[in-house]
């Protein structure tokens, strides 16, 4: 069982307030009381936005009678968004303008609340340049589970735009920011020979790919819904270098070098992520349930560690521990601060979705 109850795209959802199995598939037939208050968790939607002169809708849910529900979500010209919650005699709305969030190809959504504490936000990712924004929701009131039902089994009056890759529903409140993006059974070169990254601990030590050893200082864990930018994909051997196969998250960036990179871009190493490349024969989508976990490495210096031979990114941190909001937030809410690096502009370019498939191109030639 995990903390996520919900998960909805254009392929159907699932639906199990007790959490998800890898039985839930498709939806549920479960007698529940959906009148039952879940008075913390979080939604979250990942999702395109239009291209577009007008503001278009993202999401729209709206429920009468004697408890009335509205939440809709709206994609403003420019990169804006607006976000309305209205429940019962609760409303709650905000609006991120294009300075704050400008046009990109997806954004990561997370409402947030915890009606005893009186804790709300809205956090607005951008998955391609890793900023976010933080907005605070006053005294949220708890979802009722028919609504959260109505949000993933939308009836024929609602609304999903075509642009929305997933919705949903956790029963935490859940962390948002730099995210772990291999599985736990990715072995990783150390000193003593390869380990499985879900083994490692802080103060174990790893071989770089420029043959450096250097310590662990956290190793990361979260449990995410399998859909979207956190969809599992398998690298194929011996593309990049691979000994054998392994699985990670569309987002895992690696390090390539060659001639190519050096004729391409006069670079001796570039940073491609992978989700630019899938459907390429070296990077295939992974069927799997509802979920997946994903581990991480933070590294002193931001390096790049050797995953079944290929050169792979670690966790970048920036100066995330001096955003104590974002901190806060985060999955390193419960870490120490000072045990936390700072971490520069990288050494490597990161290439855009075009320059990522032409290369791999030129690779594959």
């Amino acid at each position: 069982m995990t903390a996520w109850i919900g998960i909805s795209d254009h392929d159907g959802f699932c639906f199990n307030p007790a959490g998800l199995t890898d039985a839930d598939t498709d939806g549920t037939d479960q007698k529940l009381d959906l009148d039952a208050l879940m008075v913390r968790g979080s939604l979250v939607i990942e999702t395109r936005l239009p291209q577009s002169p007008k503001p278009q809708p993202l999401l729209n849910v709206e429920r009468g009678g004697g408890w009335p529900f509205h939440l809709s979500f709206q994609a403003i010209p420019g990169g804006g968004l607006t976000f309305l919650l209205n429940q019962g005699a609760g409303c709650h709305h905000c609006t991120t303008n294009s300075a704050e969030v400008g046009r990109t190809d997806i954004l990561r959504l997370t409402y947030s609340w915890d009606a005893p504490a009186r804790f709300g936000q809205l956090t607005v990712e951008r998955l391609d340049r890793g900023h976010l924004t933080i907005l605070p929701v006053k005294a949220p009131n708890p979802f009722r589970l028919a609504d959260i039902q109505a949000l993933l089994n939308r009836g024929s009056q609602d609304f999903l735009s075509p642009e929305v890759l997933f919705v949903a529903v956790s029963r935490d409140v859940e962390p948002v920011g730099p995210m772990p993006s291999m599985t736990p059974d990715t072995p990783i070169a150390t000193p003593h020979g390869y380990r499985l990254i879900g083994s490692l601990q802080r103060g174990d030590t790893v071989i770089t790919q420029d043959g450096q050893v250097v310590p662990v200082l956290h190793r990361v864990s979260r449990t995410v819904p399998a859909r979207g930018c956190f969809r599992p994909i398998r690298l194929r051997a011996p593309f990049f270098g691979l000994q054998h196969d392994i699985i990670v998250a569309p987002t895992q960036r690696l390090v390539l070098t060659g001639s190519e990179v050096e004729y391409l871009f006069g670079q001796e190493a570039v940073l491609v992520e992978l989700r630019h490349l899938v459907g390429e024969p070296s990077v295939q989508p992974v069927s799997c349930g509802p979920t997946v976990t994903y581990d991480q490495l933070i590294l002193p210096g931001h390096e790049a560690v050797i995953a079944a031979g290929t050169a792979a990114e670690t966790l970048y941190l920036g100066r995330m521990r001096r955003k104590k909001d974002l901190l806060r937030s985060s999955l390193l809410a419960n870490v120490a601060r000072q045990s936390l690096p700072e971490h520069g502009r990288s050494i490597y370019p990161v290439l855009n979705a075009f320059d990522a498939v032409v290369l791999a191109e030129q690779r594959a030639a």
